[in-house]
């Protein structure tokens, strides 16, 4: 049955090996073995899914992620479909919900990144109504999920000589994953309020993190993988607001940096 994923998994797990990645989870007991949750995840590097995965898998489930509609255009899409993840499309999201909320009333795991995009500041960045519209409509709990050390392997930045940056090969980097407690979304509450709480758990999370002292800059490193907030050389919040591309409909950040509170 599950035997794209579990390919999947073989080769997530030859990459760690590979790199010698240091992948440590954190907070498992908080993701139920059975029954429909909603897992919240920040957005940081491009392969984020495969460390959330990988995670899910310890407690023995299967994450449905959703996922950019352009990945079904692209040699991936059989596996896409084989792993039952869900393509989002931003100008039509309402069949993305519509999917998600079929595998929750199945009893899946749905894996949601609500930034709707990489955070080019490292900062939880503003964040869709969706994964608690679909908790709140399903009672499934809403797990903050919290992701660190992967943008080090790769993920978007400045460009270096007119170049993107590109994986990194480096070995033995530090990957957190860490879940945070539920949050339970009642039917009737309003939906701006479900999405800061759930904004304000994501931050908690995601700098305890950061604060790691694998994860901190050596005094006089030059850190573009670290927030500026926090002594990193990541765009701040204000030049990313030029960078990330933010849908109109997401809820503005209350938590996070003093600079950037609304």
């Amino acid at each position: 049955m599950e035997r794209w994923y579990r390919a999947t998994g073989v080769v997530t797990r030859m990459i760690v090996r590979a790199l010698d990645v240091r992948l440590r989870y954190a907070g498992l007991e908080n993701l139920p073995r059975s029954g429909p949750v909603v897992l919240a995840s920040n957005h940081v590097s491009y392969p984020d899914f495969l460390w959330i995965g990988l995670a899910a898998h310890e407690r023995d489930r299967w994450a449905r992620f959703l996922t950019r509609h352009d990945v079904w255009d692209s040699p991936a899409r059989r596996a896409m479909v084989g792993m039952r993840h869900v393509p989002v499309d931003r100008e039509a999201p309402a069949a993305a919900y519509l999917a998600a909320l079929r595998l929750l009333r199945e009893g899946e795991a749905v894996c949601v990144f609500p930034e709707a995009g990489i955070s080019w500041s490292y900062a939880v960045r503003p964040l869709m109504r969706g994964p608690a519209a679909l908790a709140r409509e399903t009672g499934a709990p809403l797990v903050p999920v919290a992701l660190w050390g992967t943008q080090r392997i790769w993920s978007v930045g400045r460009p270096v000589d007119e170049r993107k940056p590109r994986p990194s090969l480096r070995r033995h980097r530090p990957v957190d994953v860490a879940f945070g407690e539920p949050l339970s979304v009642p039917p009737g509450e309003d939906l701006v309020v479900a999405t800061t709480r759930l904004g304000h758990a994501l931050t908690d999370l995601v700098e305890r993190l950061q604060r790691h002292r694998d994860h901190v800059p050596a005094p006089g490193e030059d850190a573009p993988w670290y927030p500026a907030h926090l002594g990193g050389h990541a765009p701040d919040r204000a030049e990313a607001l030029g960078l990330d591309d933010v849908p109109r409909s997401a809820v503005p950040p209350s938590w996070g940096p003093p600079t950037i509170r609304a």
